[in-house]
């Protein structure tokens, strides 16, 4: 009986959340072979996470760390990928688990829409990539954030317990990776931005622009301070091409 009054429970928060405004965001919840093929991407690249000093978490085990050793001396294989996705199914994932970091994202769903909306690509002169709806997915696993340009899908870590990595409220990241969305294809992959100079770009326009929203915002250090001098209000963001390009022309 309890169980049935807690999904009821669940079913009419998140009916009242689909009721407010969504008309930019939409959150799902993974399914074990979704998770397991996303596990799968994060042991793959495990070295590149380490060398940057990501905390990345992963399903715990013998089998995982077997995997991630295997993975830095590249000696991964389909049979491993297949013996992953059996452990996941059987001993880890659990739908469950997703409910609250979904709920806490559905309660910030009109400050995600607003600071969206608030972004004009007008304002630029270069082609700021925008999607009519973002696909938030969720995830146990990674180091924390992570977005695909092409589809304008964001994934995003939580836990089991509603908690996100760097910022209790999952709004700071979500509209950090909507802005890497935004600059992978005009500015990033044209000038062939490095990861750090990437990761200041991002955060600097995050910061000008949405400051008020996200007085707790931070940007982070990764000893790249190329655009500072070049980016210090919302209206410097009109020539970034520029800008960027003629400090890539400098190495």
């Amino acid at each position: 009986m309890k169980i049935k009054y807690h999904i009821v429970v669940v079913l009419a928060f998140l009916v009242s959340c689909q009721s407010n405004s969504q008309d930019r965001i939409q959150v799902n919840i993974p399914s074990a072979k979704t998770e397991a093929a996303y596990i799968w991407r994060t042991i793959q690249d495990i070295q590149f996470f380490e060398a940057h000093n990501y905390q990345v978490s992963l399903p715990k085990g013998h089998l995982i760390e077997e995997l991630k050793q295997k993975s830095k001396s590249g000696k991964l294989k389909n049979e491993d990928y297949k013996r992953l996705e059996k452990y996941v199914r059987d001993s880890v994932y659990n739908n469950a688990d997703y409910l609250k970091g979904y709920e806490k994202i559905m309660s910030e769903i009109d400050l995600i829409n607003k600071m969206i909306n608030q972004i004009n690509t007008s304002d630029f002169n270069w082609d700021f990539r925008e999607f009519k709806i973002y696909t938030v997915n969720l995830t146990l696993y990674g180091p924390g954030g992570s977005f695909n340009p092409d589809e304008g899908s964001i994934l995003i870590y939580t836990t089991s317990t509603g908690q996100f990595k760097n910022y209790d409220n999952p709004s700071y990241t979500i509209i950090h990776e909507v802005i890497h969305i935004g600059i992978e294809s005009a500015i990033i992959s044209r000038y062939d931005v490095s990861h750090p100079l990437k990761e200041r770009i991002v955060d600097t326009f995050v910061s000008l622009h949405f400051g008020n929203y996200l007085p707790e915002y931070r940007i982070q250090d990764m000893g790249e301070y190329r655009t500072d001098q070049h980016l210090k209000e919302v209206d410097d963001f009109k020539e970034l091409d520029t800008i960027v390009s003629q400090i890539q022309n400098k190495k």
